[in-house]
């Protein structure tokens, strides 16, 4: 394949170059995550992985094993707090928005280009939210795009080298979520529709794919050890109904919505540009690969934000469209556009960033009627559950230790607080160690591993539960507490139950309790 040079059209002198731009793109994304990062509380999910960091393994029931390494990381090189959490998610999303600006120069992109392109990602609801909590998905955009780019390098310059750091990349992807492996498949059918089938020959192409095995293998021996427990958490998961399943005009509809409406001509626009346009079909491994990720994603019914991780390519490769059109005519279109989605993505972004205060957000929702991405079928309240699960955690913790201490000196050198899902029991061993409680005994996904230490127990402080089913199983039920929030899920308002004589041996009955979904 003939090499194409990368560097993009000259730039006027004196002017910021395109590098320059996305920089500065980048660093207000930075900013904006870092200054609301202590606005609410910590996410539910963030409480688990803190927990997951106290139980390193090579794997969990329903992620791999990378986010916890990285919360364990967090917390001891920046501490506890909330700021010190998400520091690492932050610089994620500016580092996206590097990425989606060097794609963009990679494909010919000039300095309109790579602004807009990065100026498309900083703006999108789905970045917005999830890269402002420490999770697998603030990372899973950047190991996309980073694999993208490394494709896009290795045709540009016809060098097989770059499918070594891809490989590592794809590798790294694998240990943070498993869904990466929808678009490997896809770039290699990419390549095999496309001349690029050629890098099937090189050697660096067999040594990238055997560094991303080698990298993975940790936690494929840990799944198969294990009975492969995802594939179960996902069976149970889609028999619950707890996932927002779309049929697939509704998925596509959605996308406009997780990726901001304005958005949504950019990305279209992007993937005509590299299937059939003359300049894009250079890359037309990567339009190959988004269309296998959609249909795949569509036709099992995933989540309607599963696709969100590789539409960075697409936004390059649409700012790259948009500025091949209005080079010669119709330019001051760039401009007007650019501007349209800043003052609109900036009227809709308090909802996806928590920028104002809690009360504020209701009356601003209410007054926009704005309907914010939904992904579950949850009892929300007035906030939705991007935000509702910052609500309630601490003030849960404090009214278990309220039960906790009225307890006598014997009872509560004996008492189990057991919590029905994993978000009450991480809550508790977040906040437990500086109320005085002992740790969380909970079956529900990675915390089933976690045996509880005694075989029985006289005296158990349930969360989570309606109290009839606990009527069965101790010999008394009765109220200690009542744990609720203005803001938190409804089903997070619960009563505290004191429960007393157990009718069965807790850790002979333990591996019945199991609950993954």
């Amino acid at each position: 394949m003939a090499r194409r040079s990368t560097i993009a059209p000259a730039e006027p002198s004196g002017r910021l170059s395109g590098p320059t731009i996305v920089a500065c793109i980048a660093t207000a994304k930075l900013c904006l995550h870092l200054l609301t990062a202590s606005r609410y509380g910590p996410f539910r999910d963030e409480l688990y992985y803190v927990a997951c960091s106290e139980h390193l393994g090579a794997g969990y029931v329903d992620h791999p094993p990378l986010v916890a390494f990285l919360t364990w990381f967090a917390r001891h090189a920046f501490g506890d707090s909330l700021l010190a959490l998400r520091l690492l998610p932050a610089v994620a999303g500016a580092g996206l928005v590097v990425l989606t600006g060097a794609l963009a120069r990679e494909m010919g992109g000039g300095r309109f280009a790579q602004a807009l392109a990065a100026l498309a990602v900083l703006f999108v609801p789905y970045y917005l939210i999830f890269q402002h909590w420490m999770t697998m998905n603030a990372f899973e955009p950047l190991t996309w795009a980073a694999c993208a780019w490394c494709v896009a390098r290795a045709i540009n310059t016809g060098n097989p080298r770059f499918w070594l750091p891809f490989g590592l990349l794809a590798g790294v992807g694998l240990e943070n979520k498993y869904s990466i492996a929808f678009f490997l498949v896809g770039v290699v059918a990419g390549l095999l529709s496309t001349p690029a089938r050629h890098f099937f020959r090189s050697r660096w192409f067999w040594i990238g794919v055997c560094s991303s095995i080698a990298i993975f293998i940790p936690n494929l021996v840990w799944l198969i050890r294990h009975g492969f427990p995802f594939l179960e958490l996902m069976h149970n998961v889609r028999m619950s109904g707890r996932d927002v399943m779309r049929p697939p005009m509704a998925f596509l509809g959605d996308q406009a919505m997780v990726h901001n409406p304005l958005l949504s001509p950019l990305w279209a626009g992007g993937l005509v540009w590299l299937l059939v346009a003359p300049k894009g079909r250079r890359y037309r491994v990567l339009g190959v690969a988004f269309v296998f990720v959609f249909a795949a994603l569509m036709l099992l019914k995933g989540k309607n934000y599963y696709v969100s991780p590789v539409y960075p390519m697409l936004f390059a490769a649409g700012s790259v469209a948009f500025e091949g059109i209005t080079t010669l005519r119709w330019k001051p279109a760039r401009y007007a556009y650019m501007a349209t989605v800043i003052i609109f993505s900036l009227i809709i972004l308090p909802i996806m960033v928590p920028i104002l205060p809690v009360a504020s957000y209701v009356g601003y929702q209410r007054f926009l009627s704005y309907p914010p991405p939904q992904f579950e079928h949850q009892p929300n309240g007035v906030l939705p559950q991007y935000f509702a699960d910052e609500f309630g955690w601490e003030e849960m913790a404090q009214a278990t230790a309220a039960a906790f201490n009225r307890l006598s000196s014997g009872d509560r050198e004996k008492v189990v607080i057991f919590a029905n899902n994993y978000g009450e029991a991480s809550a508790i061993d977040f906040y437990g160690p500086r109320l005085g409680l002992p740790k969380a005994v909970c079956p529900h996904q990675s915390y089933w591993l976690w045996e509880p230490q005694k075989a029985s127990g006289d005296v158990f402080l349930v969360l989570g539960s309606d109290g009839t089913g606990d009527r069965e199983h101790f010999a008394t039920v009765e109220a200690a507490g009542r744990v609720e929030n203005a803001y938190s899920r409804l089903d997070e308002h619960f009563t505290l139950w004191l429960c007393r004589g157990l009718k069965f041996d807790l850790r002979q009955s333990w591996t019945a309790m199991k609950r993954w979904h």
